[in-house]
């Protein structure tokens, strides 16, 4: 090629460390991938060997396996109290690491005042959140209890929830059906209105896909996912594909077993809420990476979880064990009439998606979404391609179309994270920091690098 050649070609760049550098280079029309490097976070030397002589790359492959051949069904639906393992009378789940009510964060403040009320322990909030101070309330994560929650995660022992069982290692998951966006409970919210939504939520939209799931047999999530992802979905903060595919399954067996007047009400709330399906990928996410868990020697994250006060990650190899740091603000863009100011830090188990190698991790999939978390639509397509720098595989069955049909990269290695100083990232809404208000915005945020640190130093201890 001559050099006039090659200066006539269009211009595609690699971008290292700061974005002002990229922001210049797309102004100018130039095809762009950004690369957030960062020297090797601290403590890091390389680990191949545990000293009982495990092999950590293979524990990461017999990992990528499991995640890969698990296939998640949604099998039915239950209230909490008699279908979640270990759910007590007067207990709430709450999303993120373990927390005591007196280190709660104002959302999820709200979201547990709100579902005292719901199940009628208490008659107002005030006497709800004395109730929530005197320890008469058992508080305790989703992710103890097989479930997983997005935003505050609250599951209260009244309240549906979808049960998902990965059909090839027989693990079961549990997460509640999708609220909307707004003023909802999910985002800290308490008003007449949301408990009103709640009641409708158990008492018309709950029997309907009950006996409509009963009519249909099993639904292959993984299988509604990965079509979803060809469509424009990520599967975290847009589920527009993955919704309208759920309806399609279950909208003939909705029209047989419920009343014309139930049906349609059911069918009118689900297409308008376009996040309906969120909570269904959350259940699949969490079903396909609990077989992971308790790999030896394996450096793979299979939780990354937060409730507003801390975030927190878990490693195969340590099953029980959380790694936390503070919980970081979002960057976010925001509704009308809200700010920054008016921030929670980030919050809920909707980073499951991410853990599995969907939502932030496939932007690339799904260009759309930046109009409602921020960036642009090559932004989406790094973030993908950065997030291979991190992980050990790719996911067999969610592909990205724009990528030539690559997997979606899979399997955070703590180690990768730690080599590379590259953080996960994850796209996720925004609530307000005071509990009663709700939703403010959507944005991009990554992972704080002392979970990270930690895990690492656990991982390290067992190569010495």
């Amino acid at each position: 090629m001559a050099i006039h050649d090659l200066f006539g070609q269009p211009i595609r760049a690699i971008n290292v460390g700061l974005e002002d550098f990229r922001r210049s280079l797309e102004s100018q029309g130039a095809e762009v991938v950004q690369v957030d490097w960062r020297p090797p976070l601290s403590g890091y030397t390389p680990l191949t060997r545990t000293s009982a002589g495990i092999d950590i790359d293979a524990a990461n492959r017999e990992a990528i396996e499991r995640i890969t051949t698990g296939r998640p069904l949604l099998v039915g639906m239950g209230l909490a109290r008699r279908t979640i393992p270990g759910m007590g009378e007067r207990m709430i789940l709450h999303a993120g690491p373990p927390i005591a009510w007196d280190r709660m964060c104002g959302p999820q403040r709200g979201a547990v005042m709100g579902a005292i009320v719901y199940e009628g322990w208490a008659d107002t909030v005030e006497h709800a959140a004395d109730l929530a101070a005197s320890g008469e309330i058992t508080l305790e994560p989703c992710h103890h209890h097989h479930s997983v929650g997005p935003m505050a995660g609250i599951i209260s022992p009244s309240m549906p929830v979808f049960v998902v069982r990965n059909e090839t290692f027989g693990n079961t998951t549990f997460a509640t059906q999708n609220e909307g966006l707004g003023r909802v409970l999910r985002y800290g919210a308490y008003g007449d209105d949301v408990l009103a939504h709640l009641h409708w939520m158990a008492d018309e939209l709950y029997p309907a896909l009950r006996k409509a799931l009963a009519r249909t047999g099993p639904i292959d999530l993984r299988s509604l996912i990965a079509q979803a992802l060809h469509m424009g979905d990520e599967g975290h903060n847009r589920n527009r594909a993955g919704t309208s595919l759920l309806i399609r399954q279950i909208a003939p067996a909705l029209l047989r077993t419920s009343t014309k007047r139930v049906a349609e009400g059911v069918l009118r709330f689900i297409d308008s809420n376009d996040h309906f399906f969120l909570n269904l990928s959350m259940a699949a996410a969490k079903a396909m990476l609990e077989p992971a868990e308790g790999i030896e020697g394996c450096s793979i994250l299979t939780v990354m979880a937060r409730n507003g006060t801390d975030f927190g990650i878990r490693v195969a190899a340590f099953p029980d064990r959380w790694f936390t740091a503070p919980a970081p603000i979002v960057d976010g863009l925001w509704l009308p009439g809200f700010s920054a100011e008016d921030a929670n830090p980030d919050i809920g188990d909707s980073a499951i998606t991410e853990t599995a190698g969907i939502g932030g991790f496939a932007m690339a999939a799904a260009p759309a979404i930046v109009r409602f978390v921020g960036g642009t639509a090559q932004r989406a397509l790094g973030v993908t391609r950065e997030m291979m720098e991190i992980t050990a595989g790719q996911h067999t069955a969610f592909t990205v179309p724009a990528l030539d049909f690559q997997g979606t990269p899979l399997g955070i290695d703590v180690r990768k994270v730690v080599a590379s100083g590259i953080l996960p990232l994850i796209n996720t809404g925004i609530a307000h920091k005071e509990p009663g208000i709700g939703m403010v915005g959507a944005g991009l945020v990554r992972a704080p690098r002392a979970c990270f640190e930690q895990a690492f130093a656990a991982l390290k201890a067992l190569c010495e």
